[in-house]
């Protein structure tokens, strides 16, 4: 009897070992699953081109200005830049419709999802009228 009972007790402890051993594997396995997916997940660039009312130095100064003090420094952003056309690019496959070029690169969907919500964003968006004619918006997926 006290050998069935060791034998008992011995197989018991193996089991909920084993136990033990699956549970953390699955933990593992599906943290390393998580990682991966993000990992695979695309970043999303957004490139705004801006055409201007009035294309004089000093308004592209102060879209360029106002891009960086509304755009820039948001949450899930990988890459931020903005400038003005290169006067001295006339290939014939320069696209030259635009004054000011916005790059962002997000770290996935859902940071540009909360970008385009973000109340600093809608505050440049309101300037729009005032300044710009034309917006041309290219969303890609990117790795």
């Amino acid at each position: 009897m006290v050998q069935r009972v060791m034998w008992l007790g011995a197989i018991v402890t193996v089991v909920i070992s084993v136990a033990a051993m699956v549970a953390r594997y699955s933990q593992e396995n599906s943290a390393m699953a998580a990682d991966e997916k993000k990992a695979k997940e695309a970043q999303l660039a957004h490139m705004v081109f801006f055409t201007l009312k009035d294309s004089s130095e000093a308004n592209r100064k102060r879209l360029v200005d106002a891009c960086k003090k509304h755009l820039d420094g948001h949450d899930g952003v990988v890459y931020f830049s903005v400038g003005t056309l290169n006067d001295d690019l006339k290939r014939p496959v320069n696209d030259r419709d635009y004054d000011v070029a916005l790059h962002l690169v997000f770290r996935n969907r859902a940071a540009h999802d909360r970008y385009q919500e973000h109340p600093r964003h809608k505050e440049f968006v309101d300037l729009g009228p005032d300044l710009w004619t034309k917006v041309r918006v290219f969303d890609s997926d990117v790795k």
